[in-house]
């Protein structure tokens, strides 16, 4: 019977990955490791680990890893993967691409609630008491922008379209979507002048850094708002604050930025029209147990020699 394969689990809740192996029946075939976030792995970890899992490595770990041949990352960002100088060039790296599929789309629904229904500041007003009666916005018929119609967008597009809305959105592959006004990314122009609201679920590249700068948010309705729940280095933030400040368009609901958590001078806090969401889109109490299930099977490949899932093709970045 072969060695068990050495791996290495680099995160501080290991408990359901194990068990999602336990239940894979694959606990013999591997010799799994769990090492919280803080520490670094052992000489002997370093040497002999053939499979990680992890949020990111730090740059000089890799190549002193001679029998790493798969990272599946923990987010289905991994810029900080691909930005290491070392990154073997042999490496497998896998991404977490659909595990938020639970929870964002739900949260973004939620972002276009509060700002089309009244409810916060309805709460406010009860603080003291105070009957103010509001005028609610309908979704019902608005158009929905989606800049980057992948799992997580055609979800939100699918829960979109059960509130009578139009959605359009862009995306690499422009194969049709039902329901869905699907148009490639060099048309983005046409998606930003007839959006009611514009929803950001663009990867990290370096097309869509800075993305939206000046001239896009200014081919936005003024009345248009723009919800970020994809990379916080596609908005340049002085020109969001001005295009908010100076009623270019009316607003924006951030869950990404480029620092976080998100200074306390930075301007998005103070700026009229801009809510700031610490980063929760993807976050849910059993989002290690979605990714546990995409690992799982993963490993399972990986173990007899299959292709993997979500596999990160570098040329794209994604």
């Amino acid at each position: 019977m072969p060695s068990p394969t050495r791996l290495l689990l680099w995160h501080d809740n290991a408990a359901p990955y194990l068990d999602a192996i336990a239940a894979a029946g694959l606990s013999e075939r591997v010799r799994a490791e769990a090492l919280p976030r803080k520490e670094s792995p052992s000489a002997g970890q370093m040497a002999g680990t053939e499979a990680l899992l992890g949020w990111g490595v730090p740059a000089g770990l890799l190549p002193r890893m001679p029998r790493l041949r798969w990272a599946q990352s923990l987010t289905a960002g991994v810029e900080g993967w691909l930005a290491l100088p070392d990154l073997p060039p042999g490496l497998t790296l896998t991404c977490a691409r659909g595990t938020h599929g639970e929870s964002m789309p739900e949260n973004i629904l939620g972002a276009l609630f509060h700002i089309a229904k009244p409810y916060a500041a309805i709460a406010e007003a009860q603080k003291s008491s105070r009957w103010a009666r509001q005028v609610a916005m309908p979704l019902n018929g608005k158009v929905l922008g989606i800049l980057g119609l992948g799992a997580i967008g055609q979800e939100v597009a699918r829960l979109a379209m059960a509130l009578r809305m139009e959605v359009i959105g862009t995306r690499r592959d422009p194969a049709p979507l039902p329901g869905v006004e699907v148009l490639p990314p060099d048309r983005t122009d046409e998606v930003l002048a007839r959006a009611d609201f514009v929803v950001l679920l663009l990867p990290s590249t370096a097309e869509t850094e800075d993305f939206m700068d000046a001239a896009r948010l200014a081919r936005m309705k003024p009345g248009a708002w723009l919800l970020n729940f994809g990379r916080g280095n596609a908005i340049v933030d002085a020109d969001l604050v001005a295009a908010v400040t100076r009623k270019r368009i009316a607003g924006a609901v951030l869950d990404v930025f480029r620092e976080e958590p998100l200074p306390a001078s930075h301007p998005f806090w103070t700026t009229p029209g801009i809510l700031v969401v610490p980063h929760m889109g993807g976050m849910h109490p059993d989002r290690d147990k979605v990714v546990a299930r995409l690992f799982v099977d993963n490993l399972a490949r990986f173990l007899d020699g299959q292709p993997l899932r979500q596999v990160v093709d570098r040329g794209r970045g994604y």
